[in-house]
């Protein structure tokens, strides 16, 4: 089968081109009538999880280096959100023990550009005194303000 984005073979199984990321398979998009969105305490123990995980490799990163690896503390978040939201899982470890996942606005998986809009817009979320945190709740598709800059969605799986 070829890519209907960049004409490469792939896989007839993949769901994925391997080569430019684009989705072959159509999946069923949620609606706001059937989508189900994750919950405001899902997402605080999903991102305690990943603070966890960061840190632990943070830190180990900077007592190896003697201290040299300290711009890991900026650029570790970042890659592994980026990376890990982009990627097949959809989701961080914590989103993924959690049973949740991120989304664009139709259903799909967000790319790696996106991930990475959606992680520094977090910055601004926080920098509002966490009121782009707190709105959550009270959107209609339960959406941070981080997650609205985005165009994306996080439900459960």
């Amino acid at each position: 089968m070829l890519c209907p984005n960049c004409g490469k073979p792939v896989d007839d199984s993949a769901m994925y081109c391997q080569v430019c990321g684009s989705a072959l398979k159509t999946q069923p998009v949620p609606s706001a009538a059937v989508a189900n969105y994750a919950g405001f305490w899902q997402r605080v123990v999903a991102i305690l999880i990943d603070a966890i995980i960061i840190s632990a490799a943070t830190g180990t990163a900077v007592v190896v280096t003697f201290g040299h690896g300290l711009a890991l503390g900026f650029l570790a978040p970042w890659l592994y959100e980026a990376f890990m939201m982009s990627s097949e899982w959809q989701a961080t470890v914590g989103k993924r023990v959690m049973s949740i996942v991120v989304t664009d606005l139709q259903g799909q998986r967000i790319s790696f550009a996106r991930a990475t809009g959606r992680h520094f817009a977090k910055y601004l979320s926080a920098f509002l005194l966490g009121i782009g945190f707190l709105m959550m709740p009270f959107t209609s598709k339960k959406q941070a303000l981080h997650d609205i800059i985005a165009e994306t969605l996080v439900i459960k799986k």
